[in-house]
């Protein structure tokens, strides 16, 4: 995801002038792409989140489109005061990337794992969550940003993920995407890089007959559009790489009781809190978290 990430940023950047990154001292074998194309609109801010994130705001308020880039919790929640105040409440064309999301990085411990981000950057009116399932939606997620920019974190896996989409697909906030055809009354909705788990599950036979989708644009506005998606279905259930609590699935559940009339039973596949003081590789602590069937 990362490398599509970048690739992308470097297209859109030859198209658009006024997009910048400013990293964090991170991102080396992955950035230098656009760095050495695009010298003059790319910042090494240096270990110091705060002063980059400070420093987007400032650029995005004269025009620029911004993306910040840094590791798991490093552009998020060492700087959420910068994201609250000086991007999200002005609205500002700045975009978070969270590269490593969940427990991509688990061997370095919790200061590394980004299960409490989504329940962090939801709660912000004006942040629109990106969260693509592969490296396509990915590229999808950074056409529809730069063309509606405003507030944005995109939240990407580490790298080697695989495609479930031969192209780019057309993404709007709310919208799921479906990526297996199967039971429509009975479905598997994920976000962010889990899809490959849901699509492993499914080749072994675990989900049955379940359609799957993918949902890689959501975000406070979007709850209201879900209740369309959940009349017509008896269960829905909900995948993510992110503690359960004001997460994906709670998301979906808040959508849900504005419309009492709804029957459809919603089940979360989330993080237990037991990962929290764990040390370990992503597969590993995804089961010991209870992403397993």
């Amino acid at each position: 995801m990362r490398n599509a990430f970048i690739q992308e940023l470097v297209a859109l950047a030859r198209q658009h002038p006024h997009i910048a990154l400013i990293v964090g001292d991170l991102g080396y074998s992955v950035i230098e792409p656009f760095a050495e194309e695009f010298p003059d609109r790319f910042i090494n801010a240096g270990v110091a989140e705060q002063n980059m994130t400070g420093l987007a705001a400032g650029m995005a308020s004269e025009g620029y489109h911004v993306f910040t880039y840094s590791i798991a919790n490093f552009p998020t929640f060492r700087c959420a005061e910068q994201i609250r105040n000086d991007v999200a409440y002005h609205k500002l064309p700045v975009t978070v990337v969270a590269v490593g999301g969940g427990l991509a990085y688990g061997a370095l411990g919790y200061s590394h794992h980004a299960v409490q981000d989504y329940a962090l950057m939801r709660t912000m009116p004006n942040m629109q969550i990106a969260a693509p399932g592969d490296p396509m939606e990915t590229r999808a997620c950074m056409r529809y940003l730069v063309e509606h920019p405003g507030p944005s974190y995109l939240r990407l896996g580490k790298a080697g993920e695989p495609c479930f989409h031969e192209v780019p697909p057309e993404v709007n906030p709310g919208q799921w995407l479906k990526i297996r055809e199967g039971d429509e009354e009975h479905v598997l909705l994920s976000t962010g890089a889990c899809l490959q788990m849901a699509m492993e599950w499914a080749n072994e036979g675990k989900l049955g007959n379940r359609s799957i989708y993918s949902l890689p644009l959501w975000s406070m506005k979007d709850k209201d559009i879900q209740i369309k998606n959940l009349q017509s279905r008896k269960e829905v259930t909900t995948l993510e790489d992110h503690l359960q609590d004001a997460g994906f699935g709670s998301w979906l559940l808040e959508a849900r009781v504005q419309d009492p009339k709804i029957a459809c039973t919603i089940n979360l596949m989330a993080l237990n809190h037991t990962v929290c003081g764990t040390v370990g590789s992503q597969t590993t602590l995804n089961r010991i978290g209870g992403l397993t069937i």
